[in-house]
C-alpha cells in the first residue's frame, strides 16, 4: 500500500502540477490526526515517511524526567537509560507505535488529503486560468436557470450571469449559445466564481474590438460608450491619421460590420459617431441623428446648450429622452436642448446662425 501512495504522490506531481512536497507534509499532519482519533492518543507523535523503503512509522515523542506524572508524555530515566545509556534528563525520545493495521488507516487518510489536495489545485489553475479574462468577451452555453441567475458554461467552470446583468429585452433558453463579457473573477472557499453580463458597455467595446481589425490593430481608438442595453447605444471613435475613416470602418461596408454586432445584441441599435476633443463638435456629433444649429459651451459648469431645428427637436431628445441621455453620458458633458425657436425667445440664437440654419433646411428641402 505505502509504496503505490508514493508512486500516486509522484504521479501527481507530473501530471496535477502539484508539488510532492506539500502533499507529503499535508499526508504527514492527516497521519498524526487520524492516529490520534482512532486510537484516543494524546502523545505527542511523528510521522516518519519513508519514499526509498515505502514506509511508514509512527513515533510518540516523551520527555525523559526523573518522576513520571503523566504517561504519554513522559517516560523515567530509568527507561530512557535502558533504551540508551546516554539518555539524560529534558532530552526528548521517540519510541515507535506504529499500530499493526495503521496501513488501512494511513490509506483513508491519504484518499482525503489527495482528494482534498488535487481539488485545490484544479481549483487554483482554474482560477489562473480565467482570471486573465476579466474584462474580456467569452462565449458560453447555457446550461440552467432560477430566480436569480442565469448559468453559463464557460468550459472548465460555470459562470454566473446575475438579472441586473442581464439585457431586459433578451430571453434566455437552456442549450443556447451567447457571448458574454466577464466582469469578475473571486477565488472563493467555494472555488473559482466568474461573474458575467449581457448589459455591461465593455461588451460593446469588446465586440466591436473583435469586429473590427481596424480597433483591434490600434487604427481606429474607441473613445467612450454609451449603453442602454437592448434598446440602443452610442460609441464615439477616432483615428490619429487624418485618412482613416473611423465611424466608415466601423461600420463597414454597407453597415456589415456593426450589423452583425447588432444582431449579436438581439437587435440594439448602435451609433457610431466620430470623437472630438472640441465640445462643439463632439456634442454635435453625439446627438446624431439629429441635425444641430449651434452648441453653446459653458467650460466651467461642463454644461453645454444644444440648439436644434423646431423639425428636429422630439429626435435630438430621442424617445424617453434616450438620444440627449445616451450624448451626455457619451461626452461627459450636460446637454439642455433647445428648439430654434425657444432660444430666438430667449436671444440665445444670433441672426447669422438663424440664417444659415434656415438656408440649410431649404436646401434640404429641395434636393
Amino acid at each position: 500500500m505505502s509504496s503505490q501512495l508514493f508512486e500516486a504522490i509522484d504521479y501527481l506531481e507530473k501530471e496535477k502540477g502539484i508539488d510532492k512536497d506539500i502533499l507529503l507534509e499535508a499526508l504527514e499532519a492527516a497521519l498524526i490526526s487520524a492516529y490520534k482519533k482512532n486510537f484516543k492518543s494524546a502523545t505527542n507523535v511523528r510521522v516518519d515517511l519513508d519514499e526509498k523503503s515505502g514506509t511508514m512509522r509512527v513515533f510518540s515523542r516523551k520527555t525523559v524526567v526523573e518522576e513520571v506524572e503523566d504517561v504519554q508524555e513522559e517516560i523515567s530515566l530509568d527507561e530512557a537509560k535502558k533504551i540508551d545509556p546516554n539518555y539524560e534528563v529534558d532530552d526528548v525520545i521517540e519510541v515507535e507505535v506504529t499500530p499493526k493495521d495503521f496501513g488501512r488507516i494511513a490509506a483513508q487518510a491519504a484518499k482525503q488529503v489527495v482528494t482534498q489536495r488535487v481539488r485545490e489545485a484544479e481549483r487554483g489553475v482554474i482560477f489562473s486560468e480565467y482570471s486573465d479574462r476579466e474584462e474580456d468577451v467569452m462565449t458560453g452555453i447555457i446550461q440552467r436557470k432560477d430566480s436569480r441567475f442565469v448559468y453559463v458554461n464557460l468550459g472548465k467552470i460555470e459562470a454566473k450571469l446575475a438579472e441586473a446583468e442581464q439585457m431586459p429585452t433578451e430571453e434566455y433558453y437552456v442549450h443556447d449559445r451567447l457571448k458574454v463579457f466577464v466582469t469578475k473573477v473571486e477565488n472563493t472557499g467555494k472555488g473559482p466564481q466568474i461573474y458575467i453580463s449581457r448589459s455591461h458597455p465593455g461588451l460593446l467595446k469588446r465586440l466591436f474590438e473583435m469586429e473590427v481589425p481596424e480597433i483591434y490593430d490600434g487604427t481606429v481608438e474607441i473613445k467612450s460608450v454609451a449603453r442602454e442595453a437592448g434598446d440602443r447605444s452610442k460609441l464615439s471613435v477616432y483615428a490619429d491619421d487624418s485618412e482613416v475613416d473611423a465611424v466608415g470602418a466601423c461600420v463597414g461596408q454597407k453597415g456589415q460590420r456593426v450589423q452583425v454586432i447588432v444582431n449579436e445584441l438581439k437587435g440594439e441599435k448602435i451609433d457610431v459617431v466620430e470623437w472630438s476633443e472640441d465640445p462643439v463638435v463632439y456634442v454635435s456629433n453625439a446627438l446624431s441623428p439629429s441635425k444641430v444649429v449651434d452648441v453653446l459651451v459653458d467650460e466651467e459648469n461642463k454644461a453645454t446648450t444644444v440648439i436644434v431645428p423646431d423639425y428636429q427637436l422630439s429626435l435630438a431628445i430621442g424617445k424617453r429622452g434616450q438620444n440627449a441621455r445616451l450624448a451626455a453620458k457619451l461626452t461627459g458633458w450636460k446637454i439642455d436642448i433647445k428648439s430654434e425657436t425657444e432660444a430666438q425667445e430667449e436671444g440665445l440664437l444670433n441672426e447669422g446662425t438663424q440664417e444659415d440654419s434656415y438656408s440649410d433646411e431649404e436646401d434640404e428641402l429641395f434636393d
